[in-house]
This record gives structure tokens, sequence and C-alpha cells, in this order.
């Protein structure tokens, strides 16, 4: 009999952020489009894309960039779902099979022009229809910090398929280096500069970069920590940071689960106090510096915000969840309730 207790707390990381939730007005006629666009591909299993709609990664899209015009925010929906596509092809198999499509991903992205090889992995199609899209509108600094950003998310997918091929369980530093390009989050930030013209030097600049960092962690906090009922309970907690703090600090669920929230409370503030460190490269600039960090700011709570709503993680339980905080722990594959 599973001896853990019946229910796990999950404290509430985002109670003091001054970032409201609020959601792009494009939201449902993007949705209608880019969903029926998703589905012509046939990518996915009836299973996979049931799962798919219950996702809804059209509302994390507005959610996570409520202030896109139309035309990006469709973008962004795209390469969410890619996102998807990448975890649906990956995320049960070796590294062999893992680099492999990481391969096509990278290939479609840098040449979208190019005629993808007939009896390719879809992938491929998905990718370079996505990015063709997006390079229509999208400006040149923040096309070129896509490619850097997703080449690093597409090989760290590779290491933790080696990972979990080996079974190998990381200590909570090495996770946090592995886990903060595995969550996709960076790719993410070159969609909210899509429309204006953010130079390398400021994208790059260590206190930007410092704050880019914050936002992964506390995107990567949230997601592990609500997901974690779910991963558990199918045998995939490996790569998540509240399995990493039992492992690696000694604690239990309940003591993993205050830990994470207490790192997310400095994280937040170390953002907030980094804001006053950002440096002046003149009004013009600054103001575009402004809003993209500000964009950034809001990407944590529209991820926070559909993690509660959406099917994902806590199947129809996400809004009483939220309220009580309480989750009921499912049992494990090696607990089977008797």
């Amino acid at each position: 009999m599973d001896a853990r207790p019946k229910t796990i707390y999950l404290p509430d990381t985002m109670v003091t952020w001054p970032w409201p939730r609020t959601i792009n007005p494009h939201y449902k006629d993007v949705k209608a489009e880019v969903d029926a666009s998703f589905r012509d591909f046939k990518a996915l299993s009836p299973k996979s894309q049931e799962a798919f709609d219950k996702c809804d990664f059209a509302r994390l899209t507005a959610l996570a960039y409520p202030n896109l015009p139309r035309e990006h925010l469709r973008s962004g929906c795209d390469l969410m779902n890619l996102s998807f596509i990448v975890e649906e092809y990956t995320d049960m198999e070796n590294e062999a099979v893992t680099k492999e499509r990481a391969d096509i991903l990278l290939d479609a992205l840098h040449n979208p022009h190019k005629i993808r090889p007939e009896g390719e992995c879809i992938i491929g199609e998905i990718a370079r229809q996505s990015w063709a899209r997006v390079i229509q509108f999208a400006s040149l600094p923040s096309q070129r910090h896509f490619l850097d950003t997703f080449d690093e998310y597409i090989n760290s997918v590779v290491v933790e398929a080696r990972d979990r091929e080996q079974g190998h369980m990381r200590s909570l530093d090495d996770y946090l280096k592995l886990r903060r390009k595995t969550i996709g989050v960076k790719p993410c930030f070159p969609i909210l500069e899509a429309g204006i013209d953010l130079p390398d030097e400021v994208f790059y600049h260590p206190v930007i970069m410092d704050l880019a960092e914050c936002i992964t962690d506390l995107v990567l906090i949230d997601n592990d920590m609500i997901s974690y009922n779910k991963e558990q309970a199918v045998g995939h907690e490996g790569h998540n940071i509240i399995s990493i703090i039992m492992f690696d600090l000694g604690l239990d669920v309940s003591g993993a689960m205050a830990w994470a929230a207490h790192y997310h409370t400095e994280v937040q503030k170390r953002f907030i106090d980094g804001l006053a460190k950002v440096p002046s490269w003149g009004p013009s600039v600054d103001v575009l510096v402004k809003e993209y960090l500000d964009g950034t700011a809001m990407f944590v709570r529209g991820n926070h915000s559909w993690s509660y709503q959406t099917r994902r993680y806590l199947a129809t339980m996400g809004p009483e969840i939220q309220k009580t905080r309480l989750v009921p722990l499912l049992p494990r594959p090696d607990h089977k309730v008797m």
C-alpha cells in the first residue's frame, strides 16, 4: 500500500507578483485558426490529439503575450505548438532518436525555404512552416535570438534523453543548469521583440541576461511544482525540480514544495531588484527595453494562470486546487492502491 500522504500542499507562488493576469483580445479568433492548421499536419495519434486539445496552448500563448498584435500572436501559437510536438516526439525516446529529430528541427528552422525530404518525420515540416510565417514580419535581431535560443533548447532535450536513458539523477545545481534550457522559455522571448529592433548589445547584456534567467527560473519552478503530481504518477518525475530537491536535499514532498516556493520568492526579488540595474541605451531604446522586460514578466503570470486552467497537469481540478491549494496525490506505478 502507498504510505505517502494522500494530499500535498501546493504553495501559491504568485501572490505578490506585480504584473496582473490579462489575456490577448485576439485569443478566440487565433485559436480557431491555429488549431485547424495544426490538425492538418496529422502529426498526432487520436489519443495525443485529444491531449493536445485539452492543453489549449493557444490560451497559454494569449495569456503569456497579452499585448501582441494578431499576426504575432498567431506565430507565437505556432511556436508554442512546435514545443508541444518536440515533447510529444522526444519525451519517450532514447538519445539517438531524440538527436535525429533534433537535427531535423534545426535544419528546418535554419532552412525554412528548403523542401523537406519525402518520408521525413513530420516535425520538420511543422517547424519549417511555422518559422517561414514568423520571418515574414519578425525583426532580424529577433530572428537571430530565436535561432540561438532554440538551438540551445533542442540540444538540451537531447541531453535530457540521455539522462533518462541512463537513469541519471542530477544534483540540484546541475539540474537547474539543464532545466533552464529544457523548459524552453528563452526561445519564447524573441516573440516579444519580433516587432521591435532590440540590438544584440541589449539582448545579451549581462543585466538583461540575468533578468531572463530569473524569468526562466520562475516559470520552471511553477511548471515543475504544478506538474509534479502528474509526472510522478507515470514515473516520469526524474526531470522535475521537486524530485531533485527530495533526492539532493533529503526532503519529503511537502518540504520540497516549501523549498521551491521559498526559492521562487527569492528569484522574484532578484528580478524586481534587477530592474533598477538596467542601464540606459538612450530614450528610443530604453522604451523598447521596458516593453520587452514587461513582456517577460507577463509571460510568468500568463504561464502560471494557464497552468490552473489547462487540463494538462491537474485535469479538471485546476480551479479548485487553485483555491484550496490541496492536490490529491496520485498513486505511483509501483504503489498500487489496495
